[in-house]
């Protein structure tokens, strides 16, 4: 049986490893629906909290936190500078050392 896709993208969320980010374009195409990055978001802000999923790793195609600040953008920094995530000074983090790349 195939698994609906809200279910997918939460297991792909899970595997994201503390320190390392995905896109939310890059976990729609892991979940097989590339242009679902907006359900992506949707599914992660009903879903992370009862589902425990870690939120914080997943960033927009910019590599920036798409939160506003005042907003969660500052809880969402914090978090990911704790995992070890570096931000450059326009805010912005390296895909090349930061971006998850599953096996």
């Amino acid at each position: 049986m195939v698994e609906p896709f809200s279910q997918r993208v939460k297991d792909i969320i899970k595997k994201i490893p503390r320190g390392k980010v995905a896109t939310y374009g890059q976990i729609a195409a892991f979940a097989g629906s590339p242009r679902a990055a907006r359900q992506v978001t949707r599914i992660l802000h009903s879903s992370s909290r009862k589902d425990k999923l870690p939120w914080q790793r997943v960033i927009n195609a910019q590599g920036k936190i798409s939160l506003k600040p005042g907003n969660g953008y500052e809880v969402q920094k914090r978090i990911l500078e704790r995992e070890g995530v570096k931000f450059d000074i326009y805010d912005v983090i390296d895909f090349d050392k930061y971006l998850w790349k599953p096996e």
